[in-house]
């Protein structure tokens, strides 16, 4: 599968854990479809950095 996690705006870190998760809240039923489809990319990702929200102000 494509990781496209680093780029995605879903993507973020958790200081008090110190690692990166998913901040897509996703329920029991939506977790199994996307661990058992053949897809080759996340149906949540969403283009975006930190400068996203700047470049539009």
């Amino acid at each position: 599968m494509d990781n496209l996690c680093e780029t995605c705006w879903n993507y973020d870190y958790d200081e008090e854990y110190d690692e990166y998760y998913c901040m897509k809240d996703l329920d029991e039923d939506e977790v199994y479809r996307y661990l058992v489809s053949r897809q080759t990319r996340c149906p949540f990702y969403r283009q975006g950095d930190d400068y996203t929200l700047a470049r539009k102000q």
